[in-house]
Formats: structure tokens, C-alpha cells, sequence
């Protein structure tokens, strides 16, 4: 990936956060034990989790500028720990102090460090560059920030900024979120059209969910816009969040299989 990448997925963090942010300040007690898009946690919990994993990165990321030791489990547990054990109006507190932390962190980092740091994040084969780590927070940070606005707006989407810069990423998600299983034994073709921005591919659902080439003659064709696709495959997909322009032609697949293969976590 290129510094520009990286110059790019920083100021989508950057404008996510201030976008929350303002949203966060507003909240009255009532609103952070509020329901969210998360259905097992309440407002505050969503903002503890992005709170919480905002130390973690800062900490990995500080790790790698220094050419220290990264944090380890217990490190990531005695953060948990401390963020479960806070009221939720400290959670939404910290949340706005940490977050804005991690953010002004990656925006002050140099050309040079944006183009030739590698974080290593602990879960991956080897170090990755500033772009893809910022890219992997990214992710996490925009999909939790719709769970919270969810909560309150049925119609809410994913930050266009930041869907334009995710789309690349979910051809690496299908190996894990898929559950093609969910089929039966059935292998399906599927020629993708995203809209918001333009893209097209090819969905291969078999003994493994991959992307590839539009086929030539697909099972069927799924058109959505681009931010519903990438919530799709989080499992972020309910009927009630699905807009109208949402369409699956063919007989060998329906929107609610499509919903038993990505589950979400």
C-alpha cells in the first residue's frame, strides 16, 4: 500500500471520529443505555469496545514506533477489564479522550513513517504498513460507529469515506465471516453490482466464499450500494436495515440465505 493510501485511510479515521464524537456528546444518560446495532450491547458498550481497542492500538502502534516489545494478552485484558468495570457516562468519556488519542497519534506521523513503519498486530503472519493497520482500525471504528447511529436512525449507512476505502478489504474477511455451510451443498455463482461508488465482481459460494472475476453466466445478480454490501458481510444485513435498492435476481439464492452465510460474528 502507498503513503497515499495511508494519508487517506487517516483523515477518513479523523473524520469518523469527529462525526461520532459530536454524536456522543449530545447523548443523555438515557441514550447510552440506548439499544444499538450490536444486539448484545447498549450504547456505552460499543463505545467502551471502540475506547478500549483504541489504548490497544495506540499501545501496539507506540510499540512500533519505539522498536519495543507489543503488548500482550494481558495487557489487552487488563484494558477490558478496566473499561467493563467504568459507569456508562465514563465509558462515552474515555471513549471521546482514547479515540481522539489514537487518531491525532497516526495524523502526526511523518511521510517517511506512514510509508516505511511496520506495525505488527499480533494476529497476522508478519508486521503490516501503517496503511493496512490504520485500514484494519478503520474497519472496526466505521461498522461499530453505524451500530451506535443505528440505534437510533433505522436508516443509517456506513460512512461514505470510509465505504470507499473498505471495499478492497472483504475479499480477505470471506475466509473467516462465510458460511457458505449455510447452503446445503449448494454452489452458487453470483455476479455483484455495487453502486456508491461503482464496483463489480464475481461471488463464488461453494466449500469457500471467494471473489473473482464477474462470471459469464452467473446464478443470479445482486445490485446494492456499496456501504450495504460491505454491513452485509459483517452481518449487519436485517431486513429492517436493507434498503429497497437492494435487488437479487435468480431463483438459485434469496437475500436470507445470503443472510445465513455471512452471520456476523
Amino acid at each position: 500500500m502507498t503513503t497515499d493510501r495511508a494519508d487517506l485511510t487517516i483523515k477518513a479515521l479523523r473524520t469518523g471520529h469527529d462525526e461520532l464524537a459530536s454524536l456522543v456528546r449530545g447523548f443523555t444518560a438515557d441514550d447510552l443505555t440506548h439499544a444499538t446495532g450490536a444486539s448484545e450491547w447498549d450504547v456505552s458498550q460499543v463505545l467502551s469496545h471502540l475506547g478500549s481497542g483504541a489504548e490497544i492500538n495506540l499501545a501496539v502502534l507506540e510499540s512500533a514506533l519505539n522498536g519495543t516489545e507489543r503488548p500482550d494478552g494481558d495487557f489487552n485484558r487488563s484494558v477490558w477489564a478496566r473499561w467493563d468495570a467504568m459507569t456508562p457516562a465514563e465509558r462515552a468519556e474515555r471513549f471521546l479522550e482514547a479515540d481522539e488519542a489514537l487518531v491525532r497519534r497516526y495524523e502526526g506521523l511523518d511521510a517517511q513513517t506512514r510509508a516505511d513503519l511496520r506495525v505488527d498486530l499480533g494476529f497476522l503472519p508478519a508486521p503490516v504498513d501503517v496503511a493496512t493497520a490504520a485500514t484494519m482500525r478503520l474497519s472496526e471504528f466505521t461498522h461499530h460507529a453505524w451500530d451506535v447511529r443505528v440505534g437510533f436512525d433505522s436508516t443509517a449507512v456506513l460512512a461514505p469515506e470510509a465505504t470507499r476505502l473498505l471495499l478492497d478489504q472483504t475479499g480477505a474477511l470471506l475466509g473467516f465471516l462465510a458460511k457458505p455451510a449455510a447452503l446445503d451443498g449448494r454452489r452458487v455463482a453470483l455476479a455483484v453490482r455495487l453502486t456508491s461508488p461503482d464496483h463489480a465482481f464475481g461471488l463464488e459460494l461453494g466449500d469457500a466464499a471467494t471473489v473473482g472475476d464477474t462470471p459469464e453466466r452467473p446464478d443470479g445478480v445482486l445490485t446494492a450500494p456499496a456501504e450495504w454490501w460491505l454491513r452485509a458481510v459483517t452481518g449487519r444485513h436485517a431486513p429492517d436495515h436493507t434498503p429497497a435498492s437492494v435487488v437479487l435476481t435468480g431463483d438459485a439464492i434469496t437475500l436470507d440465505d445470503l443472510r445465513r452465510v455471512f452471520p456476523g460474528f
